[in-house]
């Protein structure tokens, strides 16, 4: 089985392949000071029983101290398992359109090849996660840039930080978009805000990518934070949670097994 494991600014999301079927996923809480062996026994402890199931990773991390741990905990525990790390120099067979390759994430990258594995159009893929990422890929695959934004948990932690009226609040819809208090306030400005800002960004992604609006351009949103936006969201058309772990199984297959 392949375990793919995704380490974000916030979450570190896994994922068990059996072929081309996503048999399991857990998420745990990223910390910078985590070492190689807590890694390691904390990865063991979700996979239970699969632990030893494991045949081959594939990985990525947008967390430098984490990957410096990722990589002792990769060449501890699993020396002998074929593994890749998402880093300049993977073939992923995406084109990177931007000034400055390097820059971009190895998280947008692999959201990108597995987008244009779903959809053979021209996509923007939405993640939520610590920063909300709206990214624009063209027909062929190619990563074309984006726009970065901050990310809801961000918003709201900084807000209640700096508003000594304002707290933190549950994040679900309120009864309607005018609150009639302040909890109410809180929920409609964030939750309606936030979808009101990707719908924006998204449109003009789009007349960008399709100008004469002929081309069809599909709007994908993953991360740990869709689900509250999506539903209230007037441009996103496919929420596919799993979009990182699935390009992280395809850049294993590109690099490992070909």
């Amino acid at each position: 089985m392949l375990l793919t494991v995704d380490v974000g600014n916030t979450n570190i999301v896994l994922g068990l392949w059996s072929g081309q079927e996503l048999a399991g996923d857990w998420r745990m809480r990223t910390d910078a000071r985590m070492t190689a062996d807590e890694l390691a026994l904390t990865v063991r402890g979700l996979l239970g029983p699969h632990a030893d199931a494991v045949t081959g990773i594939s990985a990525l991390s947008t967390v430098p101290a984490v990957l410096r741990e990722l990589r002792v905990m990769l060449s501890r525990y699993y020396a002998s398992v074929p593994k890749i790390v998402v880093e300049p120099g993977v073939r992923t067979g995406v084109a990177l359109l931007v000034d400055n390759p390097k820059e971009v994430g190895a998280d947008r990258l692999v959201n990108t090849l597995a987008a244009h594995h779903l959809h053979s159009t021209a996509c923007v893929v939405v993640d939520f996660g610590t920063s909300t990422n709206v990214d624009a890929i063209s027909a062929r695959g190619e990563f074309l840039g984006g726009a970065f934004a901050p990310g809801i948990e961000i918003s709201v932690d900084a807000l209640a930080l700096r508003a000594a009226a304002l707290r933190k609040v549950e994040l679900v819809p309120p009864r309607s978009v005018i609150g009639k208090n302040t909890v109410e306030c809180l929920q409609s400005g964030i939750l309606y805000g936030f979808a009101g800002q990707v719908d924006g960004l998204v449109r003009r992604i789009v007349r960008e990518l399709a100008p004469d609006g002929r081309e069809p351009v599909a709007v994908l949103a993953t991360g740990g934070l869709a689900p509250l936006v999506i539903g209230e969201s007037e441009t996103i058309t496919d929420h596919v949670p799993d979009l990182t772990l699935l390009g992280l199984r395809l850049v294993y297959e590109r690099n490992i097994r070909s």
